[in-house]
């Protein structure tokens, strides 16, 4: 099933917000957005479950900054409370690029603990370090991205878990060839000897960073959709 994400903010008229929202909606893919104005966060997911949406993120704020974000999952969850942190935008990146409508790639790299494999796939299944993952963590960072990307848009989104720390990049991508010049000695090594250069084409890739550019720190899994007093939480 093609991800349907509805994003929101708490609060509304805060100064970096708009164009973070802007940026969140131009990386995930068919993401709508929504004020929160003063609906219940329990009304809103039960609206997204009739629409028939996937995924829900909230963006919360504090002193008119994005300082956390909430990805709960559709219909069943489950709910991850995320700390935002060293958030950069666009237009503050020197030599950004800008994206492209092209169904991007997904990269999760280093998702290997147990707290990886469960934000990284939230799926039911035997991970490669032993543990049995919860079959309350079904998707989440996986269910936000389309599962058919479009290569010829280079276009690829990285999460990168470092001490439980998930590092957010954004780039575009080009293949390129670099001539490099290689010298041979042709007959017997003497003093003698003359080298011919020898040129070599080799191909690199080079990385365009488009933004935004975060950090993300997990501070609780739930299990089911948002509930502060009666849920499950780990």
């Amino acid at each position: 099933m093609c991800a349907k994400v509805y994003a929101f903010c708490c609060f509304g008229g805060f100064q970096r917000g708009p164009a973070f929202i802007e940026e969140l909606l131009s990386v995930i893919p068919n993401a709508q957005y929504y004020k929160r104005d003063t609906y219940d966060l329990k009304k809103i997911i039960e609206y997204a479950n009739k629409k028939e949406f996937t995924s829900l993120i909230v963006v919360h704020t504090n002193h008119r900054e994005p300082d956390a974000l909430l990805i709960i999952g559709l219909p069943n969850g489950p709910t991850a409370h995320f700390k935002l942190s060293k958030l950069v935008l666009r237009k503050d990146i020197k030599n950004h690029g800008n994206p492209t409508s092209h169904e991007l790639e997904l990269v999760l790299n280093n998702f290997t603990t147990r707290l990886g494999h469960r934000i990284g796939r939230m799926d039911y299944l035997q991970a490669p370090n032993g543990f049995l993952l919860s079959p309350t963590f079904f998707r989440l960072i996986q269910s936000l991205f389309p599962q058919e990307p479009n290569f010829s848009g280079r276009r690829v989104v990285t999460f990168h878990n470092q001490r439980d720390f998930i590092f957010f990049r954004h780039h575009r991508y080009i293949f390129e060839t670099k001539e490099t010049k290689q010298a041979e000695v042709k007959g017997k090594k003497t003093k003698d000897s003359k080298a011919e250069a020898i040129t070599e084409a080799k191909p690199f890739a080079r990385l365009q960073e488009c933004g935004p550019r975060f950090t993300l720190k997990l501070i609780s899994l739930q299990h089911g959709t948002f509930d502060p007093r009666g849920g499950e939480f780990e």
